[in-house]
């Protein structure tokens, strides 16, 4: 079938000195079934020699260069560049199954009308397969109220038609964690998402760079997210109630964890920054 009948994707990976598993990332888009593709590589600021190993495969894909920004803004980046229908995300440690892609169309042509679709995984930690506990189960559906405890959605996993980001917006480049987290609770406080009952990528972790090592109290940033949205005009009155009781669940949890190690900055920033949330009657603008 010639490609100008398939929906075009725009695959962005974003990437700081990870190049010994870049290389493998790149190659599992590379070798898709689904052909109608490009693939963006944002490279933000490594050291590692990934910027010389990249200046080799232009013939292959489009390379981003910048300043160490973090993972937000290398997105961004990529997304604003973008030509495709749909923009894919692929983490630089993860790679793809070879019908990744295909899959997640297939299953679309059922769904015409979603936006956002996801996929199951296999996970890799230390080198090891384990297995995801019940809470980072996946499905689809109207998941807010499965998204609001955690991360319900691995960016490498999804698919988002390009003009949903004109809706929703991009990720939230002041969160230095959590970034995915946030672009999730928007979208599904909106709208149903596809997901494709298939492990149809590999995910690793356990690795010293990822976020989740970097800042190991991560219910912060989700903070940060849950109270943007509480503030907006985003989220139904019962949408708002779940949130907040989810906002307020992990601040006390967070607000504990200051106290027993006596974070007097934290302790303030808890104090002064989610005052008007920490009362439970709904705003005006809670619909």
């Amino acid at each position: 079938m010639n490609t100008a009948t398939l929906p075009s994707f725009s695959v962005v990976i974003p990437t700081h000195n990870r190049l010994h598993t870049l290389q493998r990332a790149v190659k599992s888009v590379l070798q898709q079934t689904y052909s109608n593709v490009e693939l963006i590589v944002v490279d933000d600021g490594s050291t590692d020699g990934t910027c010389d190993w990249l200046k080799t495969q232009t013939a292959h894909l489009q390379v981003l260069t910048q300043k160490n920004h973090g993972v937000s803004y290398a997105r961004n980046r990529g997304i604003e560049q973008a030509l495709g229908d749909w923009i894919a995300f692929l983490d630089s440690d993860d790679y793809w199954h070879a019908n990744k892609l295909q899959q997640q169309v297939n299953a679309l042509k059922r769904s015409p009308e979603l936006r956002l679709c996801h996929c199951d995984e296999i996970w890799i930690r230390n080198g090891k397969r384990v297995n995801p506990k019940n809470k980072h189960k996946k499905i689809g559906g109207d998941i807010f109220e499965h998204c609001l405890p955690l991360c319900a959605i691995s960016p490498s996993a999804t698919i988002i038609r390009s003009d949903a980001f004109t809706q929703h917006g991009l990720f939230d480049e002041s969160l230095p964690a959590c970034e995915d987290y946030d672009l999730w609770l928007r979208i599904t406080a909106c709208e149903p998402v596809c997901f494709v009952d298939e492990m149809l990528l590999t995910k690793t972790g356990g690795h010293d760079d990822q976020l989740s090592a970097r800042y190991p109290v991560m219910d912060r940033f989700r903070l940060q997210s849950l109270a943007k949205l509480l503030r907006s005009n985003i989220p139904t009155h019962e949408q708002w109630q779940m949130a907040h009781a989810t906002f307020v669940s992990k601040w006390h949890i967070v607000h504990n964890g200051a106290v027993k190690h006596a974070n007097e900055n934290l302790l303030h920033k808890l104090t002064s920054d989610y005052a008007d949330l920490l009362d439970k009657i709904p705003p005006n603008s809670a619909k």
